[in-house]
């Protein structure tokens, strides 16, 4: 394993002693003495050590940005999409590399892994028809020998500040759509995860030095300290922040008190309403993946199961079946299905999760526990665990980045709708039925209250056509697909008076 990875770190560009931020084609040397280490939860191995990035060295990133941004705006978008079209064929190339890379520092399945860096591609390949797409509209005018129409611009320099559990998918998202709107990046990715931000750095930066583009275009800064700078900068008119709703309501309060936009993708707590009219071995495959892929560390992670009353004990059965068929270990080994939690501090907030949820009154049918042994060794395994629950229980509205499953009954479509929206979080929801009534009522007005509703289709993952985001308290914001590029641009009005003379707007007359 290890030489694997060193040969993969090598092919990625990756080595020891890496700097803090880098702004576009050539490294820096970081000012700030301080370092982290990046460590895999597969094996509790330190894979390398990281310059953070100073203050000194942020500003010098900005600097370089803001330079790179009056160039990068000039070029005309189908161009760059060009380049974007590029850096997808880029990630092709490097797909089993950089999606092993994934795997072991993050702890995801190597299939997730490689199906992560696949979204990378996917982007790419939407944001290249965007680029010819960037569509304003043509208006009448109330003034006669006047055409009027709307335009979209640049915003500047685009902040992403990305979480652990996608360390390359949703910067791609962003950047993407960024770049070929026009605008310029700068990327802080979580210090849990840094190498893979480091190898995405290096990928991208290749493709804009072989296009003679300049420096500071894509950008990377890495240290905890670094989000404040970011939030706080009026030379960011966007900041991108996925994480959890706690210092997701942090930086929308620093933005919003500089004029600036956030997009925010915060906490989830997605349920699968289970009905009497589901195909249930289908709903079984959603359910468990939903629940215990990506060890439950997944924004759009099966939290709740809010399952009828008729078939509650059947399903029940068949959950706790399939759990005991469960092979927990190495996520670079593909015969098992889950692999670790992401560090030993994850672990405790699991262990504290169902302490809580017993002494509310949850009855544990699949016991959950942290795992020991040797292949254990990173202290980071834990078994995904199912609890029986009331919805109303303080430690079910809340949401835990950990494989823990809670089972709710309900008697009516009206109830189970209800359930599902009685939490603080609206991202991702889901129904399992053959009805088409039931099918409808939850997608209308009525139903699910989530940025994401699926039928026959399970909560976790989404497809990048589609605008990614939810509502509450994850924070409205959306990502990827449909029009969510316009969340990275300006809108323009723009009059043209061909005339020979000024009419005013609304018949106003102003004669001198």
């Amino acid at each position: 394993m290890a030489n694997t990875i060193e040969i993969i770190l090598n092919n990625l560009k990756i080595t020891d002693q890496n700097p803090g931020y880098s702004t576009g084609s050539l490294w820096q040397t970081a000012l700030s003495p301080v370092t982290i280490d990046s460590f895999s939860p597969v094996n509790g191995l330190r894979i390398a050590s990281l310059n953070t990035a100073s203050s000194a060295d942020y500003h010098h990133v900005i600097n370089t940005a803001k330079t790179a941004f009056k160039h990068w705006k000039t070029v005309p978008a189908p161009k760059r999409g060009d380049i974007v079209r590029e850096l997808g064929d880029a990630l092709r190339q490097k797909k089993t590399d950089l999606g092993t890379l994934v795997s072991y520092e993050m702890g995801k399945s190597l299939q997730e892994g490689l199906g992560e860096v696949q979204e990378m591609i996917d982007i790419c390949d939407f944001a290249v028809g965007l680029s010819r797409q960037l569509y304003g509209l043509t208006m009448h005018s109330e003034r006669p020998n006047h055409r009027m129409y709307e335009q979209w611009h640049p915003l500047g320099i685009v902040g992403i500040i990305s979480a652990f559990n996608f360390p390359v998918a949703v910067w791609s998202w962003n950047t993407a759509l960024a770049l070929v709107c026009g605008n310029v990046c700068v990327w802080k990715p979580s210090s849990k995860t840094p190498l893979c931000a480091i190898a995405c750095q290096h990928i991208l930066a290749e493709v804009l030095k072989k296009n003679d583009m300049p420096e500071g275009i894509s950008n990377l800064v890495i240290g905890n300290a670094v989000g404040d700078l970011m939030n706080n900068d009026k030379n960011l008119p966007l900041i991108s922040f996925t994480g959890s709703t706690r210092v997701g309501k942090i930086v929308s309060a620093a933005v919003a008190s500089r004029f600036g936009r956030s997009i925010l993708e915060l906490g989830g707590n997605n349920a699968i309403i289970i009905s009497k009219n589901a195909d249930l071995d289908m709903s079984l495959i959603g359910a468990v993946f939903g629940a215990v892929g990506t060890a439950g560390q997944r924004c759009t992670s099966t939290r709740r199961l809010i399952i009828h009353k008729d078939i509650y004990e059947q399903f029940k059965a068949k959950l706790v079946k399939a759990y005991g068929q469960l092979k927990i270990g190495d996520p670079l080994d593909q015969q098992n299905h889950v692999g670790p939690l992401i560090d030993q501090d994850v672990v405790k907030l699991y262990t504290q999760a169902i302490q809580k949820a017993k002494d509310q009154g949850a009855n544990f049918v699949v016991e959950g526990a942290k795992l020991n042994g040797d292949q254990y060794s990173s202290g980071c395994y834990v078994q995904p665990c199912i609890a029986e629950v009331e919805n109303s229980f303080e430690i079910v509205q809340e949401e835990t980045f950990a494989p823990i499953l809670y089972l709710i009954k309900y008697s009516t479509l009206e109830q189970a709708i209800e359930l599902q929206n009685d939490v603080p979080q609206g991202l991702s929801s889901a129904i399992m039925t053959l009805n088409l009534r039931e099918a409808e009522q939850f997608l209308s007005a009525s139903g699910s209250d989530c940025g994401i509703a699926n039928v026959n289709i399970g909560t976790s993952g989404a497809e990048i056509g589609g605008a990614f985001g939810g509502e509450k308290e994850t924070g409205g914001g959306r990502e990827s697909g449909s029009d969510a590029w316009k969340g990275y641009m300006r809108r323009q009005t723009n009059t043209i008076n061909y005339s020979n003379t000024l009419p005013l707007a609304q018949g106003i007359k102003f004669d001198l």
